[in-house]
């Protein structure tokens, strides 16, 4: 899993925050870890220097293999906290979408099925 981490002029991007956000979002996402290849991490402040209850917002795209790739975003008050609210989205999204490709007995759906590979 290959992370690739923005910011914007307002927050800092530094060693520590790219570490911390890459252990956090490996642990959050350890069971989907054959399945995503890549999450792009893109941290703002929509509000720069005024000072507001939601104004760090932090977007996550994951790719997927040989899917779409999934994208959530979540503003809080501070960046460890949008990290954490848009972690916890992805994680929904994430297995919501590779969930849809088996049915109730764990069997690969049609969803699931390549298209030049027979049922």
């Amino acid at each position: 899993m290959q992370f690739q981490i923005n910011t914007d002029e307002n927050i800092e991007g530094n060693e520590s925050l790219s570490a911390w956000i890459q252990t956090e979002l490996k642990a959050k996402l350890a069971r989907f870890r054959d399945h995503i290849t890549r999450i792009e991490v893109h941290l703002s402040d929509a509000s720069a220097t005024r000072v507001g209850d939601h104004d760090k917002r932090c977007k996550l795209e994951a790719r997927l293999a040989g899917r779409q790739p999934v994208l959530v975003s979540h503003d809080a008050a501070n960046v460890a906290d949008a990290v954490h609210g848009a972690a916890e989205k992805l994680l929904r999204a994430v297995d919501s979408t590779l969930g849809k490709l088996r049915d109730a007995h764990g069997r690969e759906t049609i969803r699931g099925a390549d298209s030049g590979s027979e049922a």
